[in-house]
């Protein structure tokens, strides 16, 4: 017999392990959203997928505890993937300012010697791609823990560790092998380390005290399902087709080097629109966890759709991708039968 007073002893335990289980998710779900999914790893390559998970697994879960712990929402984590993809493209990978490292330098305009399309593409994808939505599906599939913290303090630790072990592997792996000889200056990584830590500390320190002021039900009518995955489809693909050269091109969208600012003009617009548009529908009454994931669906299957025209290069890759964007829309599609069939919970963005 279980005595009363050993309930929530045992409610305790099971709490833990969820927790743990939602860790592991997402530290799982970060690496697979950001790199695998995409194709940027090659299937016939597919062990390199380890060498992210430091960086990119655990790296993500220490800033979904940081913005959790300090009551951050959708903005916070944002900014703190700012401040993610400023350290992996900026120092780890050095990627922003080398004139070498996958022919960026070549895309468009280098003002003060970074790539700037490159930039811009980039420091966006890392904040959606391999921050925000890992951790909207990790919250979505463990719904019942809500936003609390998943990790302890030794975990936290922990996690920091490894995450700087992460930084530290992508840096002595790629760079030398990939861009022999290019050392990115003390200035430059002074600089690009004072604009990560400006926006972890608005993310941490700012904003968490402004969220909550904008009125409840302010947002206008919530779109239906597939309509809200279309939108996200259409602009994800788009911003990634603006900025990133791909069959065959050097440049963005086809244009001469010269007329790059174009389409970064466009991407901007794009990317402007899709998040006003999101941040009004998250704020209307009708906004659900079906819809939040409506919405990461989208952009996942788009990103997936845009890997599979722009990052194959084998016909092995290509199937490889089509299969793992089969298995990820069958699992997408798992997850919102769950939510259709669960309690009908308001939840914003």
């Amino acid at each position: 017999m279980v005595l009363p007073r050993n309930r929530p002893l045992r409610a305790g335990r099971a709490q833990r392990r969820r927790q743990r289980r939602a860790a592991l998710a997402l530290v799982l779900l970060a690496p697979a959203v950001a790199e695998l999914t995409l194709g940027s790893i090659p299937v016939r390559m597919l062990w390199l997928v380890v060498l992210y998970v430091p960086i990119y697994g655990a790296g993500v879960l220490l800033i979904r505890e940081a913005v959790r712990r300090t009551g951050g929402g959708t903005g916070a984590l944002l900014l703190m993937g700012l401040a993610y993809g400023l350290v992996e493209e900026g120092l780890a990978l050095q990627s922003l300012t080398s004139p070498h490292l996958y022919d960026a330098a070549g895309w468009g305009p280098r003002p003060w010697g970074i790539n700037a399309p490159y930039a811009e593409l980039n420091l966006p994808y890392h904040a959606v791609f391999s921050v925000l939505l890992p951790i909207a599906l990790a919250e979505l599939m463990f719904r019942d823990l809500g936003r609390t913290p998943y990790l302890r303090r030794a975990g936290l630790v922990g996690t920091a560790a490894a995450a700087l072990l992460g930084v530290g592997l992508l840096r002595v792996s790629v760079p030398p092998s990939e861009d022999p000889g290019y050392l990115l200056s003390g200035r430059a990584a002074g600089v690009i380390l004072g604009l990560a830590a400006a926006a972890a500390v608005a993310a941490l320190a700012v904003l968490p005290h402004r969220a909550g002021r904008g009125p409840a039900g302010a947002g206008g009518p919530v779109p239906g399902l597939f309509r809200l995955g279309a939108v996200c489809a259409v602009a994800a693909f788009a911003f990634l087709a603006l900025l990133f050269p791909f069959a065959g091109a050097h440049h963005p969208a086809f244009l001469p080097r010269t007329w790059a600012p174009l389409p970064m003009a466009a991407a901007a617009a794009v990317a402007g629109a899709a998040a006003w548009a999101l941040r009004r529908w998250g704020a209307a009454d009708g906004w659900t966890p079906r819809h939040r994931l409506a919405a990461v669906t989208g952009a996942l299957v788009a990103h997936t759709a845009f890997g599979l025209v722009s990052h194959t290069r084998h016909p092995l890759d290509t199937a490889g991708l089509a299969v793992i964007g089969a298995a990820m829309v069958l699992l997408l599609h798992r997850l919102d039968h769950r939510l259709a069939t669960g309690p009908e919970v308001s939840q914003g963005l």
